[in-house]
């Protein structure tokens, strides 16, 4: 079940009980406490005379620098547990004579409501929370138990309040016999479909590169592509890493920005020579359209709308290279139809012996294909004829297309 929640006087709800709302915000305060004891460690290495030997030098700026990433790191975490503690939204109950009709209605299909309640958060967003159980066993004709599922309740809720609802991240898939609570959300706006292409070096058996479509919250999409430097196992082993470490971040509310330095400062402080990895985040949020680009030394992306092609690039390095990394955050509103399309460096360095890689953008606005596989398939094909069949680096191509809901996906 989510968190409690405590009724305050102005009809705002109060997301944690006051208890654990302590708790976390004294877990904020230590760790912010520790934040300052570790800049004032790094401050005092400063003030310290300065290392005639060379390699004592690199040592101490090292260790400076990893002292620097902890205190940001753990700022961070104390900034991030006290927004928790102090998350509120608006409580929208519903009328009586509503909760009958709703209660009837899901009893119909098997369902018994016990509570009802409709929460406003911060950002406007509205999150509905049902208190439910399924009504005694179901079985099938061949004798086996069913639960209804909770992808069935969102669709009698949406029919029985006129619009259209889906289930919240994290929500149990199915009722059961006892009550428990479920959250559901406002369909998003748009519905996106992915797909993916991949080449191995012609000498490797595994491909070093390594990608991710995850949805870390309701209606947010997020594609993650990584290049580990070098190819095979060792350059697999990085990439992987980083793409896992990413989404554990991100699942855990830090933002993309943040999730990035601290994915970096695990590289820079593993003290692995060879621990760098190209890292590109696309960020887009399904109910408006928006979406967000980081880059850190990965290659170009590419969005298509119709014949017309845009290209985004960052001058920036891989992770693993410094302590401290500075990454440019780009925007764009996708529009239905419009395709985003993510490449790793071996793609652009298999057109380079070919056409060149200013000719990707013609190209791709020349394809009529719809489905966002074909697509990828078709510019990897495209890319290994470039190079005369050979493929002399990974090769991987994502595609992501973006759809109104109303329309029928290719």
């Amino acid at each position: 079940m989510k968190k409690q929640m405590q009724l305050k006087e102005d009809d705002r709800v109060e997301i944690i009980p006051e208890y654990g709302r302590q708790k976390l915000l004294s877990c904020a305060e230590s760790f912010r406490d520790l934040a300052e004891l570790f800049e004032d460690g790094q401050a005092d290495e400063t003030a310290a005379d300065e290392p005639v030997d060379r390699q004592e030098y690199l040592c101490k700026r090292r260790m400076q620098e990893n002292q620097g990433l902890i205190a940001e790191h753990l700022k961070e975490m104390s900034h991030i547990l006290a927004t928790v503690a102090r998350e509120t939204c608006r409580c929208h109950p519903m009328g009586e004579r509503r909760f009958r009709q709703m209660s009837l209605l899901l009893k119909e299909s098997g369902i018994l409501l016990q509570n009802y309640l409709e929460l406003e958060h911060e950002d406007g967003r509205r999150e509905i929370s049902l208190t439910l159980r399924q009504a005694g066993k179901r079985r099938t004709r061949f004798g086996e138990l069913e639960h209804i599922s909770t992808e069935d309740v969102a669709d009698y809720l949406s029919v029985a309040m006129n619009r259209r609802l889906c289930m919240a991240k994290n929500t149990p898939p199915y009722l059961t016999e006892e009550y428990n609570t479920y959250y559901f959300l406002e369909e998003p706006s748009y519905h996106l479909l992915t797909g993916f292409a991949r080449a191995v070096k012609e000498s490797e058996k595994v491909s070093g590169d390594s990608y991710s479509f995850c949805e870390v919250e309701t209606g947010r999409l997020l594609v993650l592509l990584s290049d580990g430097v070098g190819s095979g196992e060792a350059a697999r082993r990085e990439s992987e890493r980083v793409i896992e470490m990413m989404e554990r971040f991100l699942e855990a509310g830090f933002g993309k920005e943040t999730a990035v330095q601290m994915v970096n400062g695990a590289l820079v402080t593993s003290g692995q020579e060879q621990a760098m990895s190209t890292l590109d985040v696309c960020d887009i949020d399904l109910y408006t359209g928006n979406c967000e680009f980081l880059k850190m030394g990965a290659a170009c992306t590419y969005i298509k709308r119709g014949r017309l092609v845009d290209r985004l690039s960052a001058q920036s390095l891989p992770l693993g290279v410094f302590g401290e990394m500075s990454s440019e955050l780009q925007t764009r509103t996708l529009l239905s139809g419009d395709y985003v399309i993510m490449l790793s460096d071996g793609v652009l360095e298999a057109l380079s012996e070919g056409v060149g890689e200013q000719m990707l953008p013609e190209i791709i606005g020349r394809m009529e294909y719809q489905n966002p596989g074909e697509i990828a398939n078709q510019i990897l094909a495209y890319a290994i004829g470039q190079s005369k069949g050979r493929i002399r680096d990974d090769m991987t191509v994502l595609v992501a297309g973006i759809w109104d809901q109303e329309d029928d996906i290719p």
